[in-house]
C-alpha cells in the first residue's frame, strides 16, 4: 500500500507504529473511489449481495406475516427465529472465515462464496414457490434452509469486505471506503426491502430476480483485484468453538478493540430488535399492508446510509470515536420520539389495512417517518467509525481475524437478543414495548462508546 498515515496497530499487547499521514487531507469526495478498479468491483459485489440477501429475507418474512400467520405472537416468533438462524453461522464460523481470509487470497474466497450464492437462492425460491401452491411446512423449511445458507455466505464474505480495504486503498481513504461500503450496504437493503414489498407474492419474479442478481454478483467478483496473504501462513483451527475462543482472546484483551467490539455489538443487537419488531408493529399497530412494512425497513436503511456519509464529512477522513457517544444518545431520543408518534396513530377501520398512499396521507405519518429516519441516521453515525477503527488498529495481516472476532461477538449478542425477543413476545410483550427496551439499550451503548473515546489517548485522534 502506498500513501501513509500514522495509526497504531496493536498486536500481542504491544504497539506497532505505522508511519506517516498526509495531515489535513480528507476524503470528502468518497464517490471518487467508485471510479477505481481497486474499489468499484468490491463495492458492486457487496451491494448486489446485500440486495439479494434482503430481497429474499424480506420476501419470506412478508409472505409468512401476511399469507401464513394471522397472530402477532406467531409473527414475532417467526421473525425472531429467522433472525436467530441468520446470525448462528456468524457465531460458529466467523473464526474460521477470518483465518481463511488472512491466510488465503481474499478475492479467491469472494468468488467461491458468490458462486455458492446462486445455489442458495435457488433453494429459497423453490420454497417460496411451494408456498404459493398452498403448502406450509415444506416451504417454510426450504426458506429457512436458504436463510441459513445466506448466513454462511455472509459469514465468509463479511470479514473480507472490510479487511480488504486497507489492502487495496490508500491509508487516508480507508474511512471513506468503509463509509461507502456501509452506505452502499444500506442503500441495497433499501432497494431489496422495497422491491420485496412489491413482488413478494410473485414467486417466479422473486426467483428470476434473485438468481439474476446472484449471477451478476459473481461476475462482478471476478473483477476484484487480487488480495494475497500478507503475513505468515496460519495453521487453521477447524474446531468452531476453540477457534472462536482463541480468536476472541487474541483480540479482546486490547482495550480499544474490546470497547469498539462491545459498542458495535450493542448497535447490531439494537438493530436486530428493531428489525424483529417492525413487521408486527406495522401490521398490528400502524394497521398497514406489507408494502408499508417494506417502506419502513427501507426508510431505516436509507437513514443508516445517510449517517454513514454524514459522519465521514464530520470527521474529515480521520478515524475517531468522538461523535459516537452523542450519536447513540440522539438515537435513543429518536426511538422515544418514534414510540410517541406510534402511540398517537389512528388505526385503520376494522378489517382494513392502510396501503402506502393511505399511510403517508395520515397526519401522524410524517412524525413516524421522520423519527424512524432519525433513529437510522444517528445509528449510522455511531457505527461507521467503529468499523474503520477495527481495520486500522491492527496490522494489515490481522484485519480479517479482527473483523471476524467482532462478528463472533456481534452474532452472539444478536442471537441472545433474538431468543430474548422471541421469549418476550411469546410472554405477551408487544412491539411497542420493545421500542422502550431499545431506547434503554442505546444508553448502554453510549456509555461504552464514551469509554472508548476516553481510551483513545494515543496517536489516533479519538
Amino acid at each position: 500500500m502506498v500513501g501513509a498515515s500514522p495509526r497504531v496497530g496493536y498486536t500481542a499487547g504491544h504497539v506497532v507504529t505505522i508511519e506517516g499521514r498526509a495531515h489535513g487531507k480528507c476524503m470528502l469526495n468518497a464517490l471518487g473511489l467508485l471510479k477505481q478498479r481497486r474499489f468499484l468491483p468490491l463495492f458492486t459485489t457487496q451491494f448486489l449481495g446485500a440486495f439479494n440477501d434482503n430481497l429474499f429475507k424480506t420476501s419470506m418474512i412478508l409472505f409468512a406475516t401476511y399469507q401464513i400467520f394471522n397472530d402477532e405472537r406467531q409473527e414475532g416468533f417467526f421473525n425472531a427465529l429467522v433472525a436467530g438462524l441468520f446470525v448462528l453461522p456468524f457465531f460458529l464460523f466467523s473464526a474460521l472465515a477470518g483465518q481463511l481470509a488472512d491466510t488465503t487470497d481474499k478475492t479467491r474466497i469472494i468468488r467461491v462464496v458468490k458462486l455458492a450464492e446462486i445455489v442458495i437462492v435457488l433453494v429459497g425460491c423453490i420454497g417460496l414457490w411451494l408456498g404459493t401452491q398452498g403448502a406450509v411446512v415444506a416451504p417454510l423449511a426450504l426458506m429457512l434452509l436458504a436463510v441459513i445458507g445466506l448466513a454462511f455466505h455472509s459469514t465468509f464474505f463479511g470479514p473480507i469486505k472490510y479487511a480488504i480495504l486497507p489492502q487495496h486503498l490508500e491509508d487516508e481513504d480507508v474511512l471513506a471506503g468503509t463509509g461507502m461500503v456501509e452506505a452502499g450496504t444500506y442503500l441495497s437493503i433499501l432497494l431489496g426491502t422495497i422491491v420485496a414489498g412489491i413482488i413478494y407474492q410473485d414467486a417466479r419474479l422473486v426467483a428470476a430476480l434473485t438468481l439474476s442478481v446472484a449471477v451478476i454478483g459473481y461476475l462482478a467478483a471476478r473483477q476484484i483485484p487480487p488480495a494475497p496473504r500478507l503475513g505468515p501462513p496460519l495453521k487453521l483451527d477447524w474446531n468452531p468453538f476453540t477457534a472462536s475462543w482463541r480468536l476472541i482472546a487474541a483480540t479482546m484483551h486490547i482495550r480499544r478493540l474490546f470497547l469498539a467490539i462491545c459498542a458495535i455489538s450493542f448497535f447490531w443487537t439494537i438493530g436486530s430488535v428493531l428489525i424483529i419488531a417492525f413487521p408486527p408493529l406495522v401490521k398490528n399497530v400502524l394497521t398497514a399492508q406489507a408494502t408499508v412494512a417494506s417502506l419502513v425497513l427501507g426508510v431505516f436503511s436509507i437513514g443508516v446510509a445517510i449517517g454513514s456519509v454524514v459522519i465521514n464529512l464530520l470527521l474529515r477522513g480521520n478515524i475517531s470515536a468522538r461523535y459516537s457517544p452523542i450519536s447513540v444518545v440522539a438515537m435513543a431520543g429518536a426511538v422515544i420520539a418514534l414510540w410517541l408518534s406510534v402511540r398517537l396513530w389512528t388505526p385503520a377501520p376494522a378489517g382494513r389495512l392502510y396501503g402506502v398512499l393511505e399511510f403517508v396521507a395520515q397526519p401522524q405519518s410524517v412524525p413516524v417517518i421522520l423519527s424512524l429516519l432519525a433513529v437510522a441516521i444517528f445509528g449510522g453515525m455511531f457505527v461507521v467509525p467503529l468499523y474503520a477503527f477495527l481495520t486500522t488498529t491492527v496490522t494489515k495481516d490481522q484485519t480479517a481475524r479482527t473483523v471476524a472476532a467482532n462478528n463472533v461477538v456481534n452474532s452472539g449478542a444478536m442471537t441472545i437478543a433474538s431468543v430474548s425477543v422471541a421469549a418476550m413476545m411469546a410472554a405477551g410483550v408487544t412491539a411497542m414495548q420493545l421500542l422502550i427496551v431499545v431506547a434503554g439499550m442505546c444508553l448502554v451503548a453510549a456509555w461504552i462508546a464514551q469509554r472508548l473515546h476516553r481510551a483513545c489517548d494515543g496517536p489516533l485522534p479519538c
